[in-house]
């Protein structure tokens, strides 16, 4: 057992039997349920709409070199540098290396997923420089020193309460604001900060092949501060960000906005094709964008779970799935949690290290039925499962555990030997881990095949 894995067992085992832990998701997330029908209600055929955005995420992936290349033309044409990072460490140093050049002590953020699988602010925090989160949940992450704990809401797990403890204790405000209030606290502390900044960085909810340009989806209008008051704007995104046509935004940002927050579409869409051009009054003086392997070429070698890079990172998955309600974002130790996280994370790390989080799943199939672009995460999560065994990471001891189940399912003569009672007797002793976290296995007193056969006897 990876320490990984003891280490997910041990958080998840806490968390599943915290009720006000559980409380706080199922209030958030029944808000998030409550809305969603009504952004649906945009669609003519959801069904059809999300079959349309798979296929078009099918294209860019299966097309990715060109789109990639595609992009790069396009935006260096009007002045933006484009850079390749293969790992993690190449896009850190990259980033540092601007922000030098550019002597930044300061650095506004907005939220973005990449830069947490970068641990991008403990790293520019050990040279020196400030990064400060613009998106209030993230913002809010960032002073209590947690990740986030959801793809698209970072501080679900906080209630209103909880934030208003966490901001008199670190900003000295008092104790019962409300809300709105801690908004305005952190609205007034974050406008010094862009002041002050010297580099902004965003992620990008999409890069738009043919045009040259990545689009940023918002509600709070922190990312288009982030890109557009400092000098130099960095984006950094994932390679599988891509889609190929700008006229494509006009599905993927409702899609987005419905399965992400229920609404028919957010507050702020922007479109950035470069930096400030000449006549421009606005904008970056210059502007970067980091392109990101970090282990998805991995993943775009395998055939069977290339399907994954078409998330859109809406985070739905995660809302309809019961592990994650149970056990909440921080027990996966991962940046990206939930069922997309368990089926992303073996191929993006170690296969061996993080196998665990394939198994983490009821394979109910409810983050299938509701991903906005119909990713068979329930079959991938067993797709993963499959994987680990043909490259040997499965236990000794779990091997022999399925051969001799296996051999007793495969025999009508051991299937049908002795009460059930004494047959789950025997199976409970010998699995002994299943009963660490589940019911004891029990068998009927008959097996079917028994019950079949009395009733075929007392036909005339």
């Amino acid at each position: 057992m990876s320490e990984h894995s003891s280490s997910f067992k041990a958080k998840s085992t806490v968390k599943a039997a915290d009720r006000e832990h559980r409380r706080k998701i199922n209030f958030n997330i029944s808000r998030y349920n409550a809305v969603v029908p009504t952004g649906k209600q945009q669609f003519t055929d959801i069904h059809l709409a999300r079959e349309k955005a798979k296929n078009l995420k099918w294209q860019a992936i299966e097309n990715l070199d060109q789109c990639l290349e595609t992009f790069e033309t396009q935006i260096t044409q009007r002045g933006a540098k484009v850079l390749w990072a293969e790992t993690a460490e190449e896009a850190l140093a990259e980033i540092l290396k601007i922000c030098q050049a550019k002597k930044c002590t300061t650095l506004v953020k907005s939220k973005s997923m990449v830069t947490e699988e970068l641990h991008l602010n403990k790293f520019l925090a050990k040279h020196n420089i400030e990064s400060v989160e613009t998106d209030l949940g993230e913002y809010i992450q960032q002073l209590d020193d947690e990740p986030p704990y959801h793809i698209v809401t970072p501080a679900m797990h906080k209630s209103k309460e909880d934030v208003a403890k966490l901001f008199s204790n670190k900003l000295g405000t008092p104790a019962n604001l409300s809300p709105s209030e801690l908004t305005l606290v952190a609205r007034e502390k974050l406008r010094e900060k862009y002041t002050q900044a010297q580099v902004g960085i965003t992620g990008a909810n999409f890069i738009i092949a043919d045009s040259g340009a990545i689009a940023v989806t918002e509600n709070e209008g922190n990312a288009r501060l982030s890109c557009a008051w400092p000098k130099t704007h960095i984006v950094i995104a994932g390679i599988e960000k891509v889609i190929p046509s700008l006229t494509d935004l006009s599905l993927f940002w409702p899609l987005l906005a419905t399965f992400g927050t229920g609404q028919r579409v957010t507050s702020y869409n922007t479109i950035v094709a470069g930096p400030r051009q000449q006549g421009e009054e606005d904008g970056p003086e210059e502007m970067y964008v980091i392109l990101l392997d970090n282990g998805r070429t991995n993943i775009l070698a395998n055939a069977k779970t290339r399907e994954s890079l078409y998330c859109i990172r809406c985070g739905a998955c995660l809302n309809a799935c019961p592990v994650y309600k149970n056990i909440g974002g921080h027990s996966y130790e991962t940046t990206y949690s939930g069922p997309i996280g368990s089926v992303i994370t073996p191929h993006l790390k170690d296969l061996g290290e993080w196998k665990h989080l394939s198994y983490a799943s009821s394979l109910c199939g409810n983050c299938t039925e509701v991903c906005a672009v119909k990713i068979n995460l329930h079959e991938l999560l067993l797709e993963n499962r499959h994987e680990a065994v043909e490259d040997g990471e499965a236990a000794l001891t779990e091997k022999m555990a399925w051969k001799v189940w296996k051999t007793a399912m495969l025999n009508r003569s051991l299937m049908n030997a002795g009460p059930g009672k004494m047959k789950g007797w025997a199976v409970n002793r010998f699995v002994k881990d299943w009963g660490k976290h589940r019911a004891p296995i029990a068998f009927p007193a008959k097996s079917f095949n028994e019950l079949w056969k009395e009733r075929n006897r007392k036909r005339p």
